[in-house]
């Protein structure tokens, strides 16, 4: 068992207890990224050796004389390229971004540096995180480390490609309407949205402002419960961040959910559910009704409305969002212009690539003169009536289960020829982000090609601790590992 192999968490007891050295854990990680890399198309940007090494080396000293103690101190992570680093490339996967090294870092990834986290590099991911399969980058796809095949997810793609391929121990990813669930489903790990609010946004580069929030991709449930606590914070340099009562996340690691009463949403089960994803979600709900849960389907409403009022909010909140990027400030300008105007269109027009172009033009047009009403004020009226109802179904149940996605990952190419399909795959996840909710994908196993599975579990606002619960139990008794299902289909 290599060094990667191991869970964050593990991986970091190693350390502490002076059986692996944080120089030999960076060692493996950059040794998995040189033989796997090539294949796979994970990161952005990889950290130079020298200076992770160096890096590490400062981290064990710290260890050492016991300045750092938290359960992820020298273990390595990648971050998606959407969060600002000091002095390191971030490009959202995007040319207009493609010289752009910030003079500060976001929050969050401030919050994990404190903790000892070893940063090895920036993820790849579909350009300013729009899109569902990480092709729409500049710099090309990922590819899912389950089959190479197959796209792994977006828009963090390459944060979970990176956890399923070894490549660092865990990752940060952003979620706007599923991009840490979705890919985490295709990919077989296990990725966590927190309520909108719980993880600061300051140095997130913005796609949806009221709904993108940033989370952790991870090889299990505990591990998302710890990098959730060492990242999650009340900041005041961010005006969405919440100052909540407790960040104690760790302490819902409990394998019990006797008495916890959960929903199925039949509206999830439906028409344009795979068979094999239905049959995979239905299985982890008996698991966990064995356990002692309630677990009863009822209507959820509203689901249908969920796609239409999601990209409407979330195009016209890029549009405004992306008006910054014009060749002025920072990152790329055309070398030939005639005058400013010309300057703005040519650089905007040679740095976007066609769906971040897409969803600014529709957001412009919801926005204009004469469509405002007819579009903009009716998505946000149907985002309060799909808050409403999941209101109505936390009065009754204590979490809500059903798919991360409506497949498993589809092959490199097929979505993109048809975005319309690209959007309705976030149908299961984009609702959670509407109405603010924490949300988390845990694998439940493969189909019958050998690719995972993924199933949701979606909690009430500031309710993390009843879907970690939850997913902890279900992972507990589910009967198998990833490795070895993957196991299985490599022989």
């Amino acid at each position: 068992m290599g060094l990667m192999d191991y869970t964050a968490v593990a991986l970091g007891k190693k350390i502490k207890a002076g059986e692996v050295t944080v120089m030999e854990a960076a060692e493996a990680a950059m040794a998995a990224i040189e033989a796997k890399e090539d294949s796979y198309h994970c990161y952005v940007t990889i950290r130079d050796k020298e200076e992770v090494l160096k890096r590490a080396q400062e981290l064990q000293k710290q260890i050492d004389d016991g300045t750092l103690t938290g359960p992820l101190a020298g273990v390595p992570v990648a971050i998606k390229d959407n969060m600002c680093t000091e002095g390191l490339l971030t490009s959202c996967s995007s040319k207009i971004l493609s010289n752009f090294v910030p003079p500060y870092t976001a929050e969050a990834v401030l919050n994990l540096e404190k903790a000892g986290a070893l940063i090895i590099g920036k993820t790849n991911m579909d350009e300013f995180a729009m899109g569902s399969t990480t092709e729409t980058s500049w710099y090309g796809p990922t590819k899912n480390p389950w089959n190479p095949e197959n796209v792994p997810g977006g828009s963090s793609g390459g944060s979970a490609a990176a956890v399923a391929a070894g490549e660092c121990s865990y990752a940060l990813g952003s979620d706007t309407g599923g991009s840490i669930r979705q890919p985490s489903s295709y990919c077989g790990v296990v990725g966590m949205k927190p309520t909108y609010g719980t993880v600061s946004r300051y140095g997130l580069v913005a796609y949806g402002s009221s709904l993108d929030q940033i989370g952790p991709m991870a090889k299990d449930v505990t591990d998302c419960a710890v990098i959730l606590e060492a990242i999650a914070s009340y900041d005041p340099k961010d005006s969405t961040s919440v100052k909540r009562e407790s960040y104690d996340f760790v302490s819902a690691l409990k394998d019990d959910v006797k008495g916890m009463k959960i929903g199925i949403p039949s509206d999830y089960l439906g028409e344009g559910l795979d068979a094999e994803v239905k049959e995979a979600i239905l299985a982890a709900a008996e698991v966990l009704k064995e356990q002692g849960a309630i677990v009863e389907q009822f209507d959820l409403s509203l689901v249908e409305y969920a796609i239409p009022a999601y990209y409407v909010i979330a195009s016209a909140e890029a549009s405004s969002n992306l008006a910054r990027f014009e060749g002025v400030k920072y990152g790329y300008r055309t070398p030939e212009y005639t005058d400013l105007h010309n300057m703005f269109k040519k650089t905007r027009s040679e740095g976007f690539g066609p769906e971040v172009k897409r969803r600014i033009m529709l957001g412009s047009f919801v926005l204009s003169s004469g469509y405002y009403d007819a579009y903009y004020l009716k998505a946000l009226r149907t985002k309060a009536l799909i808050k409403q109802a999941f209101d109505r179904a936390f009065e009754k149940y204590d979490v809500i289960l059903g798919p991360a996605a409506p497949t498993t990952a589809p092959k490199l190419g097929e979505s993109l020829s048809d975005p319309i399909k690209m959007y309705l795959g976030d149908i299961y996840t984009i609702s959670v982000n509407l109405a603010g909710l924490p949300g988390i994908c845990v694998p439940c196993g493969t189909d019958k090609s050998g690719l995972p599975i993924g199933l949701q579990l979606i909690g009430d606002c500031f309710k993390e601790n009843n879907i970690l619960r939850a997913a902890y139990t279900y992972e507990k008794h589910r009967g198998f590992t990833m490795e070895e299902l993957a196991g299985k289909e490599a022989e």
